[in-house]
């Protein structure tokens, strides 16, 4: 913990001379989507406080906010926790995946789209492949989907996938499998993108979907072992 307080002290400059419990949040839900808090540390007031140069109050609104995202959990007489996850909690974040991404590219209209965010995503993938950076493939296989949802310019939709994009690096910080659960996906952005490329949102979606059903199965039959494991 000592070391991951030290890190965060360096987000301090982040607050700006208005810190406010959104801004606290942001940061705390950054960290947590990085794995620096990985799922069932305690998180630590006195700590993280005084890292970040916040008050009491402030820091227990940021925990609220991101305990309604489901990112923490409060425990009674023991604390708040970053989230593990259970099985049922990761089949239902794909089922919303598959339901939001899946109706972006039905929705899109008629082409050409602005995918420059989406070429861009692909870039950062290979280029982590490339160094054997499998954590860094994953971070831009989010960033991939992220921006995806993008597409549809809606600023609800990114809003509710932010927190649900965040929700799913928990899993993925539980699955620990970086290469084996994000290398096949590279080639599987690239179709994707191909497809929008050519101003065909079927054949996109039925990728997209494809894609989702296989992530899901990969990363449940990991999960449900490591969370097994752990117990």
């Amino acid at each position: 913990m000592a070391e991951q307080l030290k890190d965060l002290a360096d987000d301090r400059a982040l607050l700006g001379r208005t810190s406010t419990a959104e801004r606290v949040s942001d940061i705390l839900r950054s960290r947590i989507a990085e794995g620096y808090f990985p799922p069932g540390t305690r998180l630590s007031e006195d700590g993280i406080g005084g890292a970040l140069g916040v008050s009491r109050n402030t820091l227990r609104e940021a925990f609220r906010l991101l305990t309604h995202e489901r990112l923490l959990v409060h425990e009674l007489n023991r604390g708040v926790f970053v989230r593990v996850l259970t099985v049922e909690d990761v089949e239902d974040i794909y089922r919303t995946r598959r339901l939001v991404e899946c109706a972006v590219v039905r929705g899109l209209g008629e082409p050409p789209y602005g995918l420059d965010g989406l070429t861009g995503a692909v870039e950062e993938g290979r280029r982590a492949a490339r160094e054997g950076d499998w954590k860094s493939v994953g971070t831009a296989n989010i960033h991939f989907h992220r921006e995806l949802v993008a597409l549809a310019a809606s600023e609800r939709t990114a809003e509710l996938m932010r927190s649900v994009f965040a929700e799913l690096r928990l899993a993925f910080h539980v699955v620990d499998e970086p290469q084996r659960l994000h290398e096949p996906y590279i080639a599987r952005n690239v179709a994707i993108l191909e497809a929008l490329h050519g101003g065909d949102r079927d054949k996109a979606e039925s990728l997209l979907a494809g894609y989702l059903d296989d992530s899901l199965e990969r990363v449940v039959e990991v999960y449900r072992r490591r969370v097994g494991e752990d117990g």
